[in-house]
């Protein structure tokens, strides 16, 4: 498999896994991890490399959205 093809079955595992954001938001994640990877000589670890940033990325959104809900139950919003 190239590294597109991993990258793109990369997008569609985080998709699923990430199925409470939009498709958008996941696919996002995903180019912009990849961009950052634009320039490294080495490729066989790109699509790995992709995956854990794309996560970490989003896991942060997931904090987030859990911070901000946390905040509102504070505030009895």
């Amino acid at each position: 498999m190239d590294e597109r093809a991993l990258v793109a079955a990369v997008q569609r595992q985080l998709t699923a896994n990430y199925s409470w954001l939009t498709p958008e938001r996941v696919s996002d994640a995903v180019q912009a991890a990849y961009e950052r990877f634009a320039e490294c000589r080495v490729r066989e670890f790109v699509p790995l490399l992709v995956e854990r940033r794309a996560r970490a990325e989003l896991d942060g959104v997931r904090g987030a959205d859990a911070m901000d809900l946390r905040l509102l139950l504070r505030d009895g919003v």
